[in-house]
């Protein structure tokens, strides 16, 4: 069964940091760009970070730039994204998603994305 599964979501207070996993099952990530989105209630999902298969090019977007950090690390099958100085409109449901290719870059493509996880919330509250 080929899947992606997202961890690390939870409850946070602003300022505070989180880290969120994504472990592919059944394939590996060695030919994927992996991508970050994420969808607040009432909001359209929108593209968060994303990093090439071969890990030398990154993209985020503007409002996360700063204060958040993707990696991936192919020994363990495993994407993160490091969320620090999280804010209350960071509250969400965040996505991972992998595209296959070796391109030089990445982009916030979702109707072009190969598998989806099924997400992962982050609460941000006082």
């Amino acid at each position: 069964q080929l899947q992606l599964v997202e961890s690390g979501g939870g409850l946070v207070q602003p300022g505070g940091s989180l880290r969120l996993s994504c472990t592919a099952s059944g394939f590996t990530l060695n030919y994927y760009a992996i991508a970050w989105f994420r969808q607040a209630p009432g909001k359209e999902r929108e593209g968060v970070s994303c990093i090439i298969s071969l890990g030398g090019y990154t993209k985020y977007a503007d409002s996360v730039k700063g204060r958040f950090t993707i990696s991936r690390d192919n020994a363990k099958n495993t994407g993160y994204l490091q969320m620090d100085s999280l804010e209350i409109e960071d509250t969400a449901v965040y996505y991972c998603a992998v595209s296959y290719g070796r391109g030089a870059e990445c982009y916030f493509d979702y109707y072009n994305m190969d598998y989806w996880g099924k997400g992962t919330l982050v609460t941000v509250s006082s």
